[in-house]
């Protein structure tokens, strides 16, 4: 199955909730304000705007494997952040940074080891990575009603889904095995409810669930999940990670 794209501009109107969540991230970076700073998953660009203005004398590098997150990022940023369609696992700036942000992307991503490694190598030393992602544990009550939804959608037998909701320690081992430093790894509950549900759902939740459904058959799929829910509140355990190169 070729990388999900997103529905940017739907995206853009219900990621609020992801957007707080990554602002308190970003206020975990220490910064001058004249560094180079690579947003790792950047999305529509809404937090990429805050880092922006963070350095007003850096540079921003703002990545993404959606061609769509891309396009929206550039119309909000327009020449302040160099916007690139890049995969995570592959990825090659051609230059190094002093530190790395992601927010809400990791996740989405089933290689960890590949990632950690690309995301060394593009750090000069003593670079920082400060990310945050979703953690063991994350969106469980909406997993088990994703799970009773798909009982009556043969397409989805045996998907597990698109995530990978990986825990502290693991997460740690495979930092430093990728030559980080300082590695300190965490997990913080946050709720939301969404003013939508089901776009919320469809929009930021469910990701190649869907793409796994035909067209006509995905409306119905998000509205069983949404019922099978016993309150229209989305449960988040986040993964938080702090490291550095030597």
């Amino acid at each position: 199955m070729p990388p999900r794209d997103w529905d940017a501009a739907v995206y853009d109107r219900v990621s609020a909730p992801l957007e707080a969540m990554g602002r308190d991230v970003l206020d975990r970076l220490d910064l001058r304000g004249d560094e180079t700073v690579l947003d790792a998953g950047c999305g529509s660009g809404r937090v990429t705007a805050a880092l922006v203005a963070r350095l007003p004398a850096g540079r921003v590098i703002a990545v993404d494997a959606s061609p769509s997150m891309a396009r929206r990022a550039r119309e909000r940023l327009r020449d302040r952040a160099d916007v690139r369609v890049a995969d995570l696992t592959a990825l090659d700036l051609g230059t190094r940074v002093d530190a790395v942000l992601s927010t809400a992307t990791f996740h989405w991503i089933a290689d960890h080891e590949r990632l950690f490694g690309r995301l060394r190598a593009a750090l000069r030393a003593g670079g920082a990575l400060v990310a945050q992602c979703g953690g063991e544990g994350n969106i469980a009550t909406a997993r088990t009603a994703i799970d009773a939804a798909a009982r009556d959608h043969p397409e989805l037998a045996g998907w597990a889904g698109p995530w990978h909701f990986a825990g502290p320690r693991e997460t740690a081992a495979r930092l430093r095995a990728a030559g980080f430093v300082d590695v300190w790894t965490w997990r913080t509950a946050v709720r939301v409810v969404p003013d939508d549900v089901e776009q919320y759902l469809a929009t930021v939740v469910l990701g190649s669930h869907l793409e796994r459904l035909a067209p006509d058959r995905r409306a119905g799929f998000v509205t069983a999940v949404a019922a099978a829910m016993p309150e229209p509140a989305i449960d988040y355990v986040r993964l938080n990670i702090l490291a550095r190169v030597s």
